[in-house]
């Protein structure tokens, strides 16, 4: 069990049942008051934010949650599906297990699904839940994120020429990357030429 003062960024704790990951914390103190633990909370079952505040009596449980990598197969989305509709399905398996396949929502992948490619591997994060009556006391795991490396290196698939003179002033230009995402790249990148990502700004690096 953490103590309220232990309850800091990263951490991550069950709040109400639900494995919660600590965004922010500050433990306030004043004259007149016990200190209390004022912090900012985002359910991994979710994703709401939302806040809470920890007194010095309180507790709380360090969620059980442990990182394996999984690989990504393939995507049925509905047509015209966006990241915020939630409508699609992702496929993956363990990497020494590929005959057993799942799926994963939409709305749990997230921004990830703009740099998803077949065959890719990623961090998953699973949530262990102690097992109740119904599920004969077991417990039950649960994949609650996926993690994309920060850097990833994609092939242009298509890119329009740049207007001669144009590179000298710099700027950018709309690209389509393999998978068929669009991103904002320099002027000067071409159809086949290969590129980094940084999947967390969602911004091109560097050409390779």
């Amino acid at each position: 069990m953490l103590a309220y003062n232990e309850i800091k960024e990263k951490k991550v704790i069950i709040y109400e049942d639900e494995p919660c990951e600590v965004v922010e914390s500050h433990v306030a103190r004043t004259q007149q008051r016990k200190p209390q633990n004022q912090v900012k909370l985002r359910s991994l079952l979710s994703g709401k934010t939302f806040a809470a505040t920890f007194h010095v009596s309180d507790k709380a449980e360090e969620a059980d949650v442990s990182r394996r990598e999984i690989k990504f197969l393939y995507a049925n989305k509905p047509a015209r599906t966006t990241v915020q509709s939630g409508g699609g399905e992702f496929w993956f398996c363990y990497p020494n297990d590929p005959s057993n396949r799942f799926k994963l929502p939409e709305d749990l992948i997230g921004s990830a699904s703009k740099f998803l490619k077949q065959n890719m591997i990623v961090t998953a994060s699973v949530f262990s839940a102690r097992g109740g009556s119904a599920s004969g006391g077991e417990d039950e795991e649960k994949i609650i994120k996926i993690s994309l490396p920060i850097k990833l290196e994609f092939l242009i698939k298509d890119a329009p020429p740049a207007v001669k003179g144009d590179t000298a002033k710099g700027g950018t230009k709309q690209a389509i990357l393999e998978n068929g995402t669009t991103i904002n790249v320099p002027l000067f990148i071409n159809p086949g030429d290969k590129i980094i990502i940084n999947t967390e700004s969602e911004e091109y690096v560097e050409r390779m």
